[in-house]
């Protein structure tokens, strides 16, 4: 019986030290999967401060982008609120318009200027003797309607005064108005153009071939005789300002 007792106590101690021997493998091989993790984690943040580094490097050795043109162009979007400066310069316009577009009746261009829908772009002379004096301040503008719930406006003047084209001012007027019209949430814009002024919207990026839907527009604006329909849609993440330094830039990439 002494034996048979002495040889299950032996059994036992045996079972509880090999079961201890297990569980401390067992902790072992935790330990060292989190060794492994905690080595790749290391791994992974060294190689990413890495890359970072070279990032930083190679955006050092890049050339400063040149200053932008359009920064210095004063301009201002005018409105009918009945402030003095707004009044004088939407007279401004209103002249401007009649004077560079000679078959619009008078009377329809100064409604639609100012009417509180309507909005104009005028860029303004950079002479500091002609401020607020109407006629002379204004040397182009656009005057548009935005339907901000249909994400379009249409484009009902535009124009540039006599002493200032052949300038490129027709093209920067233009994008100036692309660059405010992000902001509104505006997509496309649509014109009606005659025959003189179809050359000039293509090369600002309009067509004949209208792809915002129908139902968007109709109703909204009305037919003109003679006048051919125009869109142009409005890219959100294009800088217009900077249209031909991106082209330049593809070229030499």
């Amino acid at each position: 019986a002494d034996n048979d007792a002495t040889s299950n106590n032996f059994q036992r101690r045996t079972s509880r030290s090999e079961l201890k021997s297990d569980n401390d493998d067992d902790h072992d091989d935790d330990h060292g999967g989190q060794n492994d993790d905690a080595d790749a984690a290391l791994s992974n943040n060294a190689s990413a401060k890495q890359q970072q580094k070279q990032q930083q490097a190679s955006s050092s050795n890049l050339p400063p982008r040149p200053p932008n043109p359009y920064d210095a162009i004063k301009k201002a979007i005018v409105v009918n609120d009945n402030s003095r400066q707004n009044l004088i310069r939407l007279i401004g316009l209103k002249s401007l318009f009649a004077k560079q577009l000679p078959k619009m009746p008078k009377e329809y261009i100064a409604r639609l200027v100012f009417d509180r829908r309507h909005k104009s772009l005028a860029l303004l002379s950079s002479d500091p003797n002609k401020k607020d004096c109407g006629d002379d301040e204004i040397i182009g503008g656009i005057c548009y309607r935005a339907y901000p719930e249909m994400r379009f406006a249409e484009i009902a003047f535009c124009a540039v005064s006599a002493s200032q084209q052949v300038k490129g001012y027709g093209t920067k007027l233009m994008n100036l108005l692309k660059m405010h019209a992000v902001t509104e949430g505006i997509e496309y814009f649509i014109t009606y153009a005659d025959n003189y002024a179809i050359g000039y919207f293509k090369k600002q990026g309009f067509t004949k071939a209208v792809q915002m839907p129908k139902g968007r527009y109709q109703g909204l604006i009305k037919d003109y005789d003679g006048g051919t329909i125009m869109e142009c849609y409005v890219h959100p993440s294009i800088d217009f300002t900077r249209v031909p330094e991106t082209i330049a830039a593809q070229r030499d990439f």
